[in-house]
């Protein structure tokens, strides 16, 4: 293998979003396949990670998750090289990815730098949408509208945030906008402000939490952020939800200069990811995120 190329691997599962399988497995396939490119790598070999209870549930529901994630991995430019399959209760669908990334050009979560602007390629509230989907409180039709937009890659936005001076890059997932952010500051050694504002966010993703819909994981997700998540702003307490809503398959978080930030939000909605928005800057002081209005 040459020496300029560098590997890079990540796995990733989770339990059904959605009650469509064939949009599970697209969704699923992304969220896995996201932490190659947060990382500014090309993923090359996905394996399928599944539990499912085949004793329960019709295998033509199995067929189907197994083909949207496949239809990802073919859509990423890699190939899917088999799988591990476990007889579980409960569903569970992701992949282990394989990547590769030139060493000189891997990108982090430890490189932003005071006076960078952040850029955000994908909305909030995921988590807080499929659980009212499930209770029955989102409405299907509106559930179809986001659906490919958290199946989209993160290729496109990746590949076009290279083309500028990217000082640090990582995908929110699970730990929320705050819990990622606040990880990137923390290793970065930087204040992040943010303008609450200025996120992208699904739309009824703020109406459900004032409806009083919610996650099991947003308590844990503020917890583990140890008051350094500081909300200057006056928000409503479902906006203040969202900042540690869990996403599925969310969107890059990028810092960059400056001066090069407004020129990237532009090439991204060209490169046909509209939701990309700037949404703050970085300073010198104590590692913490800090929302304004």
């Amino acid at each position: 293998m040459s020496p300029e190329i560098a590997v890079i691997s990540t796995a990733d599962y989770i339990t059904p979003i959605v009650d469509d399988p064939f949009w599970f497995g697209r969704v699923a396939a992304a969220n896995s396949l996201s932490d190659i490119w947060a990382m500014g790598g090309r993923p090359v070999m996905a394996i399928n990670l599944v539990n499912f209870p085949s004793q329960v549930l019709d295998p033509g529901i199995l067929r189907d998750m197994l083909l949207g994630g496949a239809e990802k991995v073919s859509e990423a430019g890699a190939v899917l090289g088999g799988g591990h399959s476990v007889d579980d209760p409960e569903p569970k669908y992701g992949m282990a990815v394989t990547g590769v990334v030139h060493p000189d050009r891997v990108l982090t979560n430890s490189g932003a730098k005071p006076g960078d602007a952040l850029v955000l390629t994908k909305p909030l509230g995921t988590g807080v949408i499929f659980n009212a989907n499930r209770a029955g409180k989102f409405p299907p039709e509106a559930l179809e509208e986001i659906l490919p937009v958290v199946a989209s890659l993160n290729k496109g936005a990746m590949e076009t945030a290279l083309k500028y001076d990217v000082h640090g890059m990582t995908d929110i997932t699970g730990f929320g906008f705050a819990g990622h952010a606040l990880e990137m500051a923390v290793h970065s050694g930087v204040r992040m402000n943010i303008s609450f504002s200025a996120l992208p966010v699904y739309e009824g993703a703020v109406k459900m939490y004032a409806s009083g819909v919610s996650t099991g994981t947003n308590a844990g997700n503020r917890r583990a952020c140890g008051g350094r998540l500081r909300v200057a702003a006056n928000l409503k307490r479902e906006q203040n939800e969202i900042l540690v809503d869990p996403q599925t398959s969310g969107g890059l978080l990028i810092s960059l200069p400056e001066g090069q930030a407004k020129e990237l939000v532009g090439d991204l909605h060209a490169a046909g990811v509209p939701w990309a928005a700037l949404i703050g800057s970085t300073e010198g002081g104590m590692p913490e995120i800090v929302v304004e209005s």
